[in-house]
């Protein structure tokens, strides 16, 4: 009886579902693909995306001089047709395609390009972590730029850069046509106008790219619809008339909404593996395993021993002492069950993550590094070296008496909330409190970027197969380097900053990695850095989880994997009425 009533209550569930979502109506299934975003979106600037939900949308919207495969990794032609070296590697020059536009019509030439990295990328008044990822050398210079005529741009480098062309090439162009206002307009405190271009109440006309779609309706918190460029310079166009993203919260909702019909594409939890791989033939889909994923999640105390305008320390000063311990963090890292987030969580789909390089990328260091194995009495071991005991009632304490204590935040979305419970159950039987609050992601942004009032964090970052595209987050002055962030971008450092020994090795062996053209010798610097971050553990990764993805049989041509994700090859793709 009672499975009878919860099964009816579901297919009710479904049909409400299907009523106001579209499930059945053939007409709206033929003229969409429909796929899910976690969280809604903060911008519809490029340049200023710090979220991976509005760089989703977004990457539809406008296109790079070059591309990546999205199964081998290797670059390809996008708005650039070809590109030539010189000056033993110091020299690139990009030929832009013939008769490119952008989608009001007008056309897009060299002085595009220019125009994005003299006036915006290289603009100290804008902070973009694009700007990160182009600098060159230890004296993280940016490379000279010119423009040769209509079609062709000229890069010059102060030395070799090896990720230059993936990098460089892989830069967002903006239209100068429609943006040299926003730059040359200055607000009240000396800003340019472009802060604050294209925001998400922008009326979508306005909004003008190069990439397959443009937005065309957004409604905020629940779906956001694309429509195809006409202007696009691949012909034909896209097979698919419209992308639909809806935006949907709760993995569990998203789950309803693939189940009934409303989505096409749905990333895949570990349980939800078990609930819909024996449903595959059933309910018209496949599921695909894309290997491990690029993505990583880990844990990070604050670092930063600065002070805000007013005086105050950004971390209570007796915490301080506890993070900065590197003791401390390797006893926390062997008092996390990692394992046991992959047999719980992951149902046996992930593996650990012992490197801030993804396993897919060929200077992945497999062997050689701490792996930080659960281990109780090594963690206790390492927090009486550090200076820390037991009490009475078993809880630890400082030299002084001070409880350890922290909190820890993650968002509300996503794997983290389950992570941190673990984390937080984990380090209560190593007599640690641990205060663990999900909290909305725009606010922990802002707490990671602005205000700097916190103690750990858990987080994901999604990398890719060359490790400099990470530079962000590890050069001391990065615009994502976290864990002990500086001043924003033209701004002095914080009062009370210091940047560790290590923390200023980690930034010169990114450096040196990208200046090495030798790729063997490449993989042994990058090697010395994965094994720097695991001694240190400014970070604290905890598992990779497998790319599964479930796509419907109505979408065809799809080759998913976890460096392009399931619809990289988006050219190829058709529908199925």
């Amino acid at each position: 009886m009672v499975r009878r009533q919860y099964g009816g209550l579901l297919v009710l569930i479904l049909a409400i579902a299907c009523l106001l979502w579209g499930c059945g109506r053939p007409e709206i299934a033929k003229q969409r693909l429909a796929l899910a975003l976690d969280n809604d979106i903060k911008t519809l600037n490029p340049v200023l995306i710090s979220d991976a939900y509005s760089s989703s949308v977004v990457g539809l919207m406008f296109s790079s001089m070059v591309t990546q495969n999205g199964k081998t990794g290797e670059i390809e032609p996008e708005l650039a047709e070809k590109w030539e070296f010189g000056e033993n590697g110091r020299e690139i020059i990009f030929t832009l395609r013939s008769g490119l536009q952008w989608s009001d019509g007008q056309p897009l030439t060299a002085a595009d390009v220019l125009f994005t990295f003299q006036d915006v990328i290289y603009n100290p008044k804008i902070p973009t972590s694009s700007r990160d990822v182009i600098r060159v050398g230890k004296q993280r210079t940016l490379p000279e730029i010119s423009q040769l005529d209509q079609r062709r741009i000229r890069f010059r480098l102060s030395e070799p850069f090896a990720p230059f062309l993936r990098s460089v090439g892989g830069t967002t162009i903006l239209p100068k046509h429609i943006l040299q206002k926003t730059i040359d307009t200055l607000d009240p405190q000396g800003n340019p106008q472009f802060l604050t271009t294209w925001a998400i109440n922008t009326p979508f006309n306005q909004i003008v790219g190069s990439g397959p779609y443009l937005i065309s309706e957004y409604r905020p918190a629940e779906r956001i619809v694309l429509s195809r460029n006409p202007y696009y310079y691949k012909k034909p166009q896209p097979y698919i008339p419209r992308f639909i993203y809806q935006i949907v919260s709760s993995p569990d909702a998203a789950l309803l909404r693939f189940r009934a019909g409303d989505l096409d594409v749905f990333g895949l939890r570990a349980e939800d593996f078990q609930l819909l791989k024996p449903l595959e033939q059933r309910d018209r889909y496949r599921i695909f395993n894309g290997g491990p994923d690029t993505s990583q999640s880990f844990m990070m105390f604050n670092l930063n021993l600065g002070r805000d305008q007013k005086g105050k320390p950004f971390v209570d000063p007796v915490k301080a002492t506890w993070f900065q311990n590197v003791q401390f963090r390797q006893a926390i890292a062997y008092g996390i069950n990692r394992q046991a987030m992959i047999d719980s969580f992951y149902r046996g789909l992930g593996k650990p993550q012992n490197s801030p390089i993804p396993q897919l990328s060929p200077y992945y260091l497999a062997e050689g590094l701490p792996e930080y194995k659960y281990d109780q009495n090594r963690a206790k071991q390492l927090f009486r070296q550090a200076g820390f005991k037991y009490n009475a009632t078993n809880r630890l304490i400082d030299a002084q008496g001070n409880p350890v204590r922290f909190s820890l935040i993650t968002g509300t979305s996503g794997r983290g909330v389950f992570l941190g419970a673990q984390i937080k159950t984990d380090l209560d039987q190593l007599g640690i409190t641990v205060d663990f609050t999900p909290i909305e992601f725009g606010t922990l942004i802002d707490r990671l970027d602005n205000s700097k009032q916190w103690d750990a964090a858990l987080l994901g970052f999604t990398g890719g197969v060359e490790p400099h595209g990470s530079i962000n987050l590890w050069a001391v002055d990065g615009d994502n380097h976290m864990f002990n962030k500086g001043g924003s971008a033209g701004e002095p450092d914080y009062p009370g900053r210091v940047v560790a020994p290590w923390e200023q090795k980690i930034n010169d062996l990114m450096i040196a990695g990208a200046q090495e053209i030798d790729e063997a010798k490449r993989r042994q610097i990058y090697g010395e850095f994965q094994l720097l971050v695991r001694q240190q553990l400014p970070l604290i990764h905890l598992v990779t989880p497998l790319y599964l993805v479930a796509i419907r049989d109505r979408l065809q041509g799809t080759e998913p994997s976890a460096i392009g994700r399931a619809i990289w090859n988006l050219d190829q793709l058709k529908i199925l009425d």
